[in-house]
C-alpha cells in the first residue's frame, strides 16, 4: 500500500510530461515488489516561482523533487538505507533529476492509524 506524494518542482508545468506520474509509480513499484494497484503516486506540479530556499536558492538550473512516503510499515535501518537508495535512483530517473535534488520523507507507519474506505490499515 505504498503512497507516494510527490511535489515536482518545474519551470513551466505545461511542459512537464504527460506520463510522469506512470513513470514515477512503476520504477516506485519494483523497489517496493508491489503488486499492480498497490502503489499509489499523487503529483503535485509546483511552478518555480511557487518554489524557494532561504538563502536564495536553490542555485540556478536545480529543481528538487519532494516525496513524502507512507507505508504500512517502513525498513528500519540497512533495510531503510537500501530502500532509500533505490527508490531515490528510481524517481530520479522517472523525472529524468539528478539524484541529489531527490529528498524523500518518510511519514510514520499508516499500520493503525490510516483508514481506507473506512477500514483501518492493520486492523
Amino acid at each position: 500500500m505504498p503512497i507516494l506524494e510527490v511535489d515536482f518542482i518545474c519551470l513551466d508545468e505545461r511542459s512537464t510530461s504527460s506520463d510522469l506520474a506512470r513513470r514515477i509509480v512503476d520504477g516506485a513499484a519494483e523497489v517496493f515488489g508491489s503488486s499492480p494497484g498497490e502503489t499509489w503516486v499523487r503529483l503535485n506540479l509546483v511552478d518555480r516561482s511557487r518554489y524557494a530556499e532561504n538563502g536564495g536558492g536553490p542555485p540556478e538550473g536545480v529543481l528538487p523533487v519532494i516525496v513524502r512516503v507512507l507505508k504500512r510499515r517502513s525498513p528500519r535501518g540497512a533495510s531503510l538505507a537500501s530502500e532509500v537508495e533505490a527508490l531515490t535512483q528510481a524517481i530520479a530517473k522517472a523525472c529524468e533529476r539528478p539524484p541529489e535534488n531527490v529528498h524523500l520523507i518518510y511519514a510514520p507507519d499508516a499500520e493503525g492509524r490510516v483508514a481506507f474506505g473506512g477500514h483501518i490499515v492493520g486492523l
